[in-house]
């Protein structure tokens, strides 16, 4: 039986980078690095992103960037603020889909090394419910 999400591992170019961008944007608390004692099939480092484990491995970053992403759940009150960190940063936005009312906002954004994240302000129950009231119109 599966009991939930264990971590999430994205391979980066630059260990520090990679690191600089999860603690500027997602406030991460470093939690592990691996320096020369590699015991995994590269330097690594671990993070804590709202009691997510994040684990950034050193390697080749990808090649496109891509629709494939991660998403992250704010509070509605805080939309501006992320985005102008992520702003500040210097990083590649990503235009946001068209959105149905009542669905939440997101912001969509790449790191370094072509990941995509998503910093989205709904709930799937907030977004089914939306996606139903258009279905009865």
């Amino acid at each position: 039986m599966i009991e939930g999400l264990s971590h999430i591992t994205f391979v980066v170019s630059d260990l520090e980078r990679a690191g600089e961008f999860l603690k500027s944007i997602f406030d991460a608390e470093e939690m592990y690095a691996s320096g020369e004692d590699t015991f995994s099939i590269a330097p690594e480092r671990f993070y804590l992103v709202a009691g997510i484990w994040i684990a950034i491995m050193q390697g080749e970053p990808l090649t496109e960037k891509t629709y494939n992403h991660v998403a992250l759940k704010i509070p509605d009150n805080s939309f501006e603020k992320y985005e102008r960190r992520v702003r500040e940063s210097g990083l590649e936005f990503r235009v946001s889909r068209p959105r149905v009312e009542g669905e939440g906002r997101s912001l969509y954004f790449y790191d370094h090394d072509n990941h995509l994240f998503e910093l989205h302000t709904g709930t799937l129950s907030e977004r089914l419910e939306a996606y139903e009231r258009l279905g009865r119109e």
